[in-house]
């Protein structure tokens, strides 16, 4: 080769080394991009999906008020048969969408990618927890549709990811666990209309106990689900902005009296979910219970529907006038409403059927805050007790005080409040754990995963262990 070409040879040779890694580097950019869109997409689809379900929800509450308005009679028929028939259905279509949502979610973060796993949180089953959860809340169940949203965002955005990785051959990244936890606290963040409180309750909730990687596409894929949904129904905190000072001497003393108080009651309320139907009545009766899921569902209905007599109906569906009223100073007209809606709480769980638990616990709480706040007489504003106890409640149900108090922050425009939030769910959750030592929700979980284990059932058929697991 001529001395003088070498020089123009290796000038050449490096810009096309050059041009190489400029490729690869583009290509590498080009995959990245692709797969932060995607996750977007599959937050907007979470985020559509739970303001859809939410719609629905109020739709089935206001049909329900309607319906039992000046007839609260109708609530002794309504009620038992409803559950029958939401029970049947679910059994035979959906055993997997029974109770929360969230258990059913842990349950599959913990096991390994595969049939059982995706059984869990299948797009099918998950679909079916709409319609069912939408009949328990029009027939009159104290039930709530956050936890729902959860198992709801995970099988949504599950099926997304899975779809995208057939579709689109060389992208990687979208493992099962990532993409569970990023539907499932998407799902509770549009639900709530709080991106940060689905942060925070991925990594205290779903992340106990369980192996996951937080890359940070799964954590934007949970903010995304939110602010989407911000974007398109405007930063309207859920039960309305809360605008009492917390600065009031001496506060520090009701606010622990109002975690003890919720944390004993959580407690209780914790445990009775965890034993399920065959837990609330005597030992010689637990068997039929047992093999009669609707007999059990309908004698449950009459006892709910009892509870809303005495109490006028206050029980009845998610409790959010009822909590949204004594947020705003107001009084209800039923006496012990707290106790009462705990009650029935307890009962629609152990029905069978899908609901959730997050808004009743915190309506619960709400109602507690009045009981304590009645004690509290001018010593305290009522107001901020309620708030406090809903935190503390929640914390003590899920024993996640960080998660109940940025929930409860967010859901009432209440930053300024978060300290005493913060100490109310502290205290509630340590004495929480004298009563009930697991995690409702992580001891519900233990369950499913056990039924994942066995072989699928039969169409139409729940499995051995699923016929318990609530």
């Amino acid at each position: 080769m001529d001395e003088s070409a070498r020089p123009a040879r290796r000038l050449l040779d490096a810009a096309r080394r050059y041009a190489g890694r400029k490729r690869r580097q583009l290509r590498r950019l080009s995959r990245k991009s692709l797969r932060f869109a995607l996750l977007l997409a599959g937050a907007a689809l979470v985020a559509l999906v739970s303001m859809g379900f939410a719609q629905l929800a109020d739709l089935a509450l206001h049909w329900n008020g309607r319906m039992l308005a000046d007839r609260g009679w109708l609530a002794f028929v309504v009620l038992p048969l409803g559950l029958v028939v939401v029970r049947w259905l679910t059994l035979k279509f959906a055993p997997n969408a029974v109770g929360s949502g969230i258990p059913q979610v842990i349950a599959a973060l913990s096991l390994r990618g595969g049939p059982a796993q995706t059984r869990l949180v299948s797009l099918a089953q998950t679909l079916w927890k709409i319609p069912l959860t939408f009949a328990t809340l029009l027939i009159g169940g104290s039930a709530g549709r956050e936890g729902p949203s959860v198992q709801i965002g995970a099988g949504v955005m599950l099926a997304w990811g899975r779809y995208c990785q057939r579709r689109v051959a060389d992208l990687r990244g979208f493992r099962p666990n990532e993409l569970i936890a990023a539907g499932a606290a998407g799902g509770l963040a549009a639900a709530f209309n709080a991106p940060l409180a689905g942060v925070v309750f991925a990594i205290e909730e779903l992340g106990r106990g369980t192996v996951l990687r937080w890359d940070r596409l799964v954590l934007l894929g949970v903010l995304a689900a939110g602010f989407m949904v911000v974007a398109l129904s405007g930063n309207n905190p859920y039960f309305g902005m809360f605008g009492v000072d917390g600065g009031q001497g001496g506060l520090w003393a009701w606010a622990l009296a109002c975690g003890l108080v919720n944390g004993v009651l959580g407690g209780v309320f914790a445990r009775l979910l965890g034993k399920g139907a065959p837990g609330l009545v005597p030992r010689a009766w637990r068997g039929v219970v047992r093999r009669r899921p609707l007999a059990t569902a309908f004698v449950l209905g009459l006892a709910i529907a009892a509870l809303g007599g005495v109490t006028g109906g206050a029980i009845y569906g998610t409790g959010y006038a009822q909590a949204s009223t004594l947020l705003a100073g107001g009084q209800l007209d039923a006496q012990g409403f707290g106790l009462a809606k705990l009650l029935a709480t307890v009962l629609t769980y152990a029905a069978g059927v899908p609901g959730g638990i997050f808004t009743p616990a915190l309506t619960t709480g709400a109602g507690i805050g009045a009981h304590i706040g009645e004690l509290a007489g001018a010593a305290a504003d009522q107001r901020l007790l309620v708030l406090v106890s809903m935190a503390a409640f929640l914390a003590a149900a899920t024993q996640s005080p960080l998660a109940a108090s940025v929930v409860v922050m967010e859901m009432t425009g209440s930053q300024p409040m978060l300290f005493w939030l913060l100490a109310g769910s502290l205290v509630a959750s340590v004495v929480s754990r004298q009563f009930c030592p697991m995690p409702f929700y992580h001891l519900a979980a233990r369950r499913f995963r056990q039924a994942a284990a066995e072989p699928a059932p039969q169409a139409g058929q729940a499995s051995t262990t699923q016929a318990g697991v609530r």
